[in-house]
């Protein structure tokens, strides 16, 4: 389809990201339009929005100045016109998305509470309007601040009376609130009421990515991006599943953003080794094994991770949702539905729709 022609989507014009996602998502398998066409559409659990600059204009002066000023991926109309964006779904065969914040995830590592819970409920007010465009199709997610968690419930069960679904909180807590402690009990409680799974996204919190300002170079910049990613998402893991909090409120659902997948199975194995041979020893909270745990109540989510997907013939397939990450410079638009046969090439259709939509739908409550 060539540039700017009357068939491409006003948002993919004059943009360069297509030409580039085809080069990195590597060895994609051809496929002619009536296969993709074919394709049930999918539905993507984590995809981002893009807020306009302006967005937090409004605030008062002093806590303005501390709303930080950072830009993450790529600027691509339709993350900021929902109606644009409604047309690089059509392309990209989805029906829906669940959405998260861009520059708005910069918020979760504020030390200035005030700021925090101002800048949330402007975001979600806006985000509100964004996905009122198209409720059947566009799901956001509210963020609350969890220093005062009556303020937290108050604006999650704000964002729902406005059409949001779930709830964000951050994935790397105040070093002052782990998530072990017993001070999110009443939040865990509220969500679980209300079918809201908890989501915590790469890069919020008090992570690595807190001083967006000063990113490393080199051998550091790609121990982030793997290691240090990866230790954030495996002690949320952990946390959420020792501290009792599923058992405590049974109806409580965990969704794990961007973080991959591969990993997540070798860690359930060493966990359930090490409880089965402590908790004679050392008595735990939790009275059943952590990987019984995460089946009953998490979620994570898959774009770009072959190793993971390789685990989907005997693990996985009901705990795990595809993503696209639209509209970052890892996202597999407007390639998604052969990203997806690349990762998923020989598994049965059942297990596709499960992996692609069946769970998000299940997960979310999403009424299409």
């Amino acid at each position: 389809m060539a540039e700017g022609s009357a068939n491409t989507p006003a948002s993919a014009q004059k943009t360069d990201y297509q030409e580039w996602n085809a080069r990195s998502l590597g060895d994609i398998p051809k496929m002619d339009a009536a296969t993709l066409a074919a394709m049930p559409r999918m539905i993507s659990t984590d995809s981002h929005v893009a807020e306009p600059e302006d967005l937090w204009s409004d605030l008062p002066e002093r806590l303005r100045k501390n709303i930080p000023k950072v830009k993450i991926g790529l600027s691509i109309p339709g993350a900021t016109d929902p109606k644009l964006r409604l047309l690089d779904q059509d392309q990209d065969g989805l029906e829906a998305e669940v959405l998260f914040p861009n520059n708005g995830m910069a918020l979760f590592g504020l030390d200035d509470v005030e700021t925090q819970v101002e800048g949330f409920r402007v975001y979600n007010d806006w985000l509100a309007d964004y996905c009122k465009t198209a409720p059947k199709r566009l799901f956001g997610i509210p963020c609350v601040s969890v220093y005062d968690i009556d303020g937290a419930i108050k604006e999650m069960q704000r964002g729902h009376d406005n059409g949001l679904v779930g709830v964000m909180v951050w994935q790397v807590p105040d070093p002052r609130l782990p998530f072990l402690s017993e001070h999110y009990d009443r939040l865990w409680a509220a969500a679980a009421e209300c079918d809201a799974p908890v989501t915590c996204h790469i890069l919020t919190g008090h992570s690595y990515a807190k001083d967006m300002h000063s990113r490393p170079r080199g051998n550091e910049r790609i121990r982030n991006a793997t290691n240090r990613k990866t230790d954030d998402t495996a002690n949320t893991l952990f946390d959420f599943i020792f501290s009792g909090a599923f058992d405590k409120h049974p109806k409580l659902k965990l969704l794990l953003s961007e973080s991959e997948i591969g990993f997540v199975p070798f860690l359930l194995q060493q966990w359930d080794y090490y409880f089965e041979r402590f908790r004679n020893v050392d008595p735990l909270i939790i009275k059943r094994r952590p990987s019984e745990i995460f089946a009953e109540h998490v979620y994570c989510t898959f774009l770009e991770d072959f190793v993971g997907t390789r685990a989907f013939s005997w693990w996985g397939v009901d705990n795990c949702t595809w993503s696209n990450d639209y509209p970052h410079f890892n996202m597999s638009f407007p390639h998604s539905r052969e990203n997806v046969e690349k990762h998923l090439h020989g598994l049965s259709d059942d297990v596709r729709r499960k992996l692609t939509r069946d769970n998000a739908i299940n997960l979310f409550g999403l009424k299409l």
